[in-house]
């Protein structure tokens, strides 16, 4: 890798100032991203700023239904939440999924959500549940935040510092999974919402997506057979060495029905 100078942040004020100070500057949460890059020189930072060790970023809580994730959260401890496991039982099966053990570890809600690798899972939970991002600036609808492959709403010197989740009537996540890296080739979550229902979709296309047809479909009929039917264009949808296009337009349909199944 590169050269780069490294500063630990103590708190987020003292990351913003480093970031603010840096010609160049990242910040480093879970680093399952970031070290890769650097490693291959994919990236040539000045300044690296570690945010991964802040308390006021960690922790998950529950008020009044609605759970709420720091972003330096571990997904492993997402996934073991006694109360994420009561309230949205779904947000913690997702993030069980993500990856393996030691992703789960290190891994990050915020890093993962502020990446936004177009195969990630916490984007369809995002999207799928009506989650609300907040940062060190503002609050961003869920619906809002991704804006296309690899990129986010989140403006300079804007770090996000937790996720809130209003908890749904139902709701339920399936994916298609890499054997290998475990990331979603097309992943579905879906949600009878206080908002409606909602039908979100990762590792089909470039970002993740909302489905209305399915969503119309389970509002008048929240069962598999409702979305048996309906096919999803692959004219959008990605095709690599892992999947083309038209087995990912077949995946979302099958992942739905069996997301739906799942949730009761």
């Amino acid at each position: 890798m590169y050269a780069f100078d490294y500063v630990r942040a103590k708190s987020v004020d003292e990351a913003l100032k480093a970031l603010a100070g840096a010609d160049d500057g990242v910040l480093l949460a879970g680093g399952h991203t970031l070290i890769p890059t650097l490693k291959q020189r994919l990236a040539n930072p000045s300044h690296v700023i570690d945010i991964g060790g802040l308390k006021e970023l960690k922790g998950v809580s529950v008020k009044g239904g609605t759970v709420s994730v720091g972003a330096g959260t571990p997904h492993g401890q997402v996934a073991n939440s006694a109360e994420v496991k009561k309230v949205i039982p779904a947000l913690a099966d997702l993030a069980g999924h993500i990856g393996d053990p030691q992703v789960r570890n290190r891994g990050t809600i915020g890093g993962s959500i502020a990446n936004n690798d177009p195969a990630a899972d916490y984007p369809a939970a995002i999207v799928g549940l009506g989650a609300t991002v907040h940062t060190n600036k503002r609050e961003i609808p869920g619906d809002d935040f991704f804006t296309g492959m690899f990129e986010t709403a989140l403006g300079e010197g804007e770090i996000v510092t937790k996720v809130t989740f209003p908890q749904p009537k139902k709701a339920a996540y399936m994916k298609f999974p890499n054997p290998a890296s475990r990331y979603a080739i097309v992943g579905v979550m879906v949600a009878d919402t206080g908002d409606g229902v909602r039908v979100a979709v990762t590792g089909a296309g470039p970002g993740v997506f909302r489905l209305p047809e399915m969503e119309a479909a389970l509002a008048k009929n929240w069962s598999a057979d409702a979305v048996a039917g309906i096919s999803v264009s692959a004219g959008d949808l990605n095709t690599d060495i892992h999947a083309s296009a038209e087995y990912r337009a077949h995946l979302v349909t099958v992942m739905a029905k069996r997301a739906v199944a799942k949730a009761g």
